[in-house]
């Protein structure tokens, strides 16, 4: 008997894969999302080294060159300092990726295990945690991280701290609803019936069970970290000038603007195809992992 169901469990394993595969892939709009996401990790990963003008990255200065337009030797132009576009855009991804990354990985790290807590324990603790998550939640998560960083001083570092300060509260109420529901499927309880401990059935039947909507919303958060980033730069309580950061770079080139609009553009195309690329895959995770979510 075991030799067979061994097997067999395989292959009910093998044909669940196969399905949320081929549900991903069968979506057209998911392989985009994941070809832009892809190839911002190339560019984060390789790009810096293969730059044409990585001096410039660091803010070097060719005031006979500035304002130059899109050319052969500068594909997106220069800026107010004649430094290459397409060289600072280029390294602002890695910048921004590691932005994006951090915020959501905190968050998470805050979230997940409140969400938990919240939705297993149930009683006082989760009372008190869901009413101090309302509280962070009152407040405009922008709004909030803005005054965070007002109070801690402008720079990349205090945005990531001030926008993780605000993130981790969606996570909460991700998780603490999902965990609401597993604690009282049949599995859970039998489980508690025959003597398992909180920690086994949260390490062997909760957390499990809470991987897939977490992915989903990591991967559409990145994209939005992302772009909350941009917001405070572009504000002046980011990234500062001349670190290569995409909010930084359209804050500053607003001034220039209509007649040097290169030097807004591409930052901008940028950010725009990262949140696009984000979202779709975060999309195609969501049909993949849970099927009846898919939209006909």
């Amino acid at each position: 008997m075991s030799a067979i169901a061994i097997p067999n469990r395989h292959a009910a394993l093998l044909r669940r894969l196969r399905f949320v595969v081929w549900t991903f892939t069968a979506s057209a709009s998911a392989m985009a999302g994941l070809a832009l996401v892809a190839a911002f990790l190339l560019l984060a990963a390789f790009g810096p080294a293969l730059v044409p003008y990585p001096d410039d990255a660091r803010g070097a200065m060719h005031l006979a060159q500035r304002l130059l337009p899109p050319s052969g030797a500068h594909w997106f132009g220069t800026d107010e300092m004649g430094c290459d576009i397409l060289t600072r855009v280029v390294v602002g991804t890695r910048t921004s990726l590691w932005v994006g990354l951090t915020i959501t990985g905190i968050a998470a790290a805050i979230g997940v295990p409140l969400g938990v807590a919240a939705g297993y324990l149930g009683g006082r603790a989760r009372a008190t945690i869901m009413r101090i998550t309302d509280v962070f939640l009152a407040v405009p998560g922008l709004v909030l991280a803005l005054a965070i960083v007002a109070a801690l001083g402008p720079g990349i570092l205090h945005g990531v701290v001030a926008l993780s300060l605000v993130w981790w509260p969606g996570y909460v109420r991700l998780i603490e609803a999902k965990a609401l529901t597993l604690r009282h499927e049949p599995y859970v309880e039998a489980a508690r019936t025959m003597g398992a401990g909180h920690a086994w059935v949260l390490a062997r039947h909760i957390l499990p069970n809470c991987i897939s909507p977490l992915v989903v919303k990591a991967s559409m958060d990145m994209g939005l970290a992302i772009l909350a980033a941009a917001s405070l730069g572009f504000v002046g309580l980011g990234a500062r000038p001349p670190a290569p950061e995409w909010g930084a770079m359209i804050a500053v080139a607003r001034g220039y603007m209509p007649d040097w609009w290169w030097y807004s553009f591409f930052p901008g195309l940028f950010i725009f195809l990262t949140v696009l690329g984000f979202n779709l895959l975060g999309d195609g995770l969501r049909d993949m992992l849970d099927p009846r979510s898919a939209r006909g």
